[in-house]
């Protein structure tokens, strides 16, 4: 790095030494492929740029010997040398990879936060919905997916018209219909390499279909962009269907292609009227904190309550977990609070550990204080939805309930009590698939930069 400093003479015994590792990798590697005569001269010219070195010869000198050596290798150094840059570079791009994945086996990981289960301590995606004739342009948009790694969405209407959205009936009692968005999961990309699970929504306007697709794991707080884009003057987007629907009786009808079957839809008017090339709806969805994971210090301590920690969810047999992850073994993190023979409870909002109040993170306190953005713990019941749009059980710790936490098990809750799915729906995490704690996020570049909390 600082070669530039150096004298012409100590550039070139730097240089000498690295022509005589390169001479030592062909005799080691090629002697017995090469005639008594070749060996001979490797060996007289390796000699020669060894005894300059003894010798501190001026760097006229060394040069001269080296370039005696570089003939004699290029003339004995088959595959070893001359060597290509290509072969150069990926040796170099070889060992690199050895590297990182030692790290991250063993040392350090890199981890993305996927949903705000542990929100406002961690942040999984978040979007930020913007007004007609305030969307990004290209070079904001830029900045923000570089510094914020925010991918925006934007859906013009194809004609003019009221924006309509697809939904299953299940039932109707001649006043009212019972409605769920029609949507599809279906594979994806996370980054254009990672296989993942996407959401699409379908919508329609004059008869014009198009079809908006968000990742699986941001569903959720997609809600949140359909309440702020389209509700109107109603409650909430899904109160907006609801009105919809009882304005526009009978319903019209199709089918849509779900999962490879064609399945009917009714198509809500939600009193949104656009006109053709207008912007319907543009969104960014900011990327989750992404953070470095350090796999190592638990193998030696036991984690302590209070920390965060990541784990695998491949051994935990419960049908909430199973219908999250698809079935599919995943990393979660959350923040430990049980630890094996622990007793808990809620007595909302705060979280009791051995009949007193939990200690060990400063979440735990702002939780039971409601403080900031934290909002306390709460018992299971009108806990968080599951994928199918069914609520959570009362799983373990409904109201005036205790759980002990048996041997080789943790218990582990969501910082964001009320929109997190964790030990209250599905049990205990087997000591054995605590994998490490959080470390450092590195990105996004907002004040959150920094150790992990």
């Amino acid at each position: 790095m600082f070669s530039f400093l150096y004298s012409q003479e100590k550039k070139m015994r730097l240089n000498a030494a690295n022509w005589l590792e390169v001479a030592d990798r062909v005799h080691k590697f090629r002697r017995d492929q090469l005639t008594d005569a070749q060996n001979q001269r490797l060996t007289g010219a390796t000699t020669a740029v060894k005894l300059r070195l003894k010798e501190k010869a001026d760097a006229g000198k060394l040069k001269l010997a080296v370039e005696s050596l570089e003939g004699v290798l290029r003339d004995t150094g088959g595959k070893i040398y001359p060597q290509s840059s290509l072969v150069e570079n990926v040796e170099f791009f070889l060992v690199a990879a050895i590297v990182i994945l030692g790290l991250r086996a063993y040392f350090i990981q890199p981890f993305k936060i996927p949903t705000n289960s542990m929100w406002p301590s961690y942040y999984g995606m978040t979007a930020e919905v913007f007004k007609p004739g305030e969307e990004p342009g290209l070079v904001t948009r830029a900045a923000r997916l570089l510094t914020l790694g925010a991918s925006n969405y934007t859906v013009k209407a194809p004609a003019d018209g009221e924006v309509m959205f697809p939904a299953f009936a299940s039932t109707y009692d001649g006043a009212h219909y019972s409605l769920r968005a029609a949507v599809e999961d279906r594979p994806g990309r996370s980054l254009l390499i990672f296989p993942t699970v996407m959401r699409a929504y379908t919508l329609s306007v004059a008869g014009e279909k198009m079809r908006l697709t968000v990742p699986a794991e941001f569903d959720n707080d997609f809600q949140g962009v359909l309440n702020e884009a389209f509700k109107g003057q109603a409650a909430s987007f899904a109160e907006a269907l609801r009105e919809g629907a009882a304005r526009n009786k009978p319903l019209q009808t199709s089918t849509l292609r779900i999962k490879g079957q064609d399945v009917t839809v009714y198509w809500i008017p939600i009193g949104k009227h656009v006109r053709k090339g207008e912007t319907i709806l543009s969104f960014d969805i900011l990327t989750g904190d992404l953070l470095f994971v350090d796999r190592l210090s638990y193998n030696f301590i036991r984690p302590p309550v209070g920390s965060g920690f990541v784990f695998r969810t491949g051994n935990i047999k419960s049908p909430a977990i199973q219908d999250a992850t698809g079935g599919v073994s995943q990393y979660y993190v959350k923040r430990l609070v049980g630890i094996p023979g622990d007793t808990l409870e809620i007595k909302a909002p705060a979280l009791f550990r051995n009949g007193q109040p939990i200690e060990g993170a400063d979440a735990f306190g702002k939780n039971a204080r409601r403080e900031g953005k934290y909002p306390g713990y709460t018992n299971n019941n009108g806990g968080p939805m599951m994928a199918d749009g069914m609520q959570a059980s009362d799983g373990m710790l409904p109201l005036g309930a205790k759980v002990t936490v048996p041997p080789n098990s943790y218990f582990a809750l969501g910082d964001n009590s009320p929109r997190s799915l964790d030990s209250r729906f599905w049990g205990f995490v087997p000591e054995k698939d605590v994998v490490g704690r959080p470390l450092f996020i590195y990105y996004p570049l907002t004040s959150r930069w920094g150790p992990a909390r």
